[in-house]
């Protein structure tokens, strides 16, 4: 059996990162123009370790993958990710790239960036199947970057709808938002907020007798499509649904959406709303002076994943964050 570490790695390690990178990338084929990786040394690696950290990876107590990390634009930009030749294919890359999003949400960051060269397209596919995006080229160079889930513990239904609120102030048209949760979490206080946010006209309700409710909007601004995805068989009959209004100039908000709707749009929201009630929270709950059970049990947590290109741009934990007094929080994946 593999025995598996990444760890934080320390001033002290730079020279098995350095052993790591030069044989990774000395084992790649060459490039036009060549990386620079091979020039690190331990002095320079032991510099970049001091001044932002770096991870490396071991197995059965062998260095076997290295990375350095930097920060930038309140990004966790990722350097120098490599996995020693002899240790390929083992889950060295994956492991590392995990650790490296813990890294970022611990720091309060807003997600994980890193370059990639165009020549290497295996490279690009490992990052693109762990959810990163490109975010732009410059030359070879492929910038590509992932932002991270935003959660949220809202401890009142007034705290759920300013989630909502305050969410609005972020959604265009054409943007899809999908509410996962159990009956009763919370979907559609949630989607209220994002009525009041959006200004539009009349009350939002749950749609479960008419699948779904068209809300012009008051203001001037995009209408709110609000859908409940529980009894529909499959994306073909959201399209049958007798809407005023599409989906490219609405946002659109689909409980129960899951599995479902996300064939609606590349880009999206993602959102789980579920009961605060756990261990953790109630622990919490109870250190606030004079608050009742019931006032417990309205907890929530709200976990917003921004999915999509859309997205990358979008400062979804700063606009939530926002004069909220809510806890609101960068979480791994």
């Amino acid at each position: 059996m593999t025995d598996l570490h990444v760890v934080e790695a320390k001033p002290t390690d730079a020279a098995a990162l350095v052993g790591v990178i030069h044989a990774a990338f000395g084992a790649r084929p060459p490039l036009d123009p060549p990386g620079t990786a091979l020039r690190e040394t331990v002095q320079t690696v032991e510099d970049a370790v001091r001044s932002y950290g770096g991870l490396l990876a071991q197995v059965d107590g062998r260095p076997a993958g290295a990375m350095l990390l930097a920060e930038n634009a309140g990004w966790l930009d990722l350097r120098r990710v490599s996995v020693h030749p002899r240790f390929q294919h083992r889950g060295v890359a994956t492991a590392m790239v995990g650790c490296a999003e813990e890294v970022a949400a611990e720091r309060g960051l807003a997600g994980v960036r890193l370059v990639a060269r165009a020549e290497l397209p295996a490279t690009l596919t490992f990052w693109r199947h762990r959810g990163y995006l490109e975010a732009g080229r410059d030359g070879p160079n492929v910038h590509l970057a992932k932002r991270l889930p935003v959660e949220v513990t809202a401890v009142s239904v007034e705290d759920t709808q300013e989630v909502g609120r305050r969410l609005a102030k972020i959604l265009r048209a054409g943007d899809l938002v999908l509410l996962t949760g159990e009956l009763g979490a919370g979907k559609t206080t949630l989607t209220q907020g994002i009525g009041v946010g959006l200004g539009v006209r009349g009350q939002v309700t749950s749609p479960t007798f008419v699948i779904a409710r068209a809300h012009p909007s008051t203001v001037g601004g995009p209408p709110l499509v609000h859908v409940d995805a529980y009894r529909l068989g499959g994306v073909a009959e959201l399209d049958d649904l007798d809407l005023d209004t599409s989906v490219d100039d609405a946002v659109t908000v689909v409980e129960w959406g899951e599995g479902l709707a996300e064939g609606l749009a590349e880009d999206r929201l993602e959102i789980v709303v579920s009961r605060g009630v756990g261990e953790e929270t109630t622990g919490e709950a109870e250190g606030r002076s004079g608050e009742t059970e019931d006032e417990r049990e309205d907890v929530r947590q709200v976990r917003v994943v921004p999915v999509g290109r859309r997205w990358l741009d979008v400062a979804v934990r700063d606009a939530l964050a926002e004069g909220l007094a809510a806890d609101v929080r960068s979480v791994p994946n």
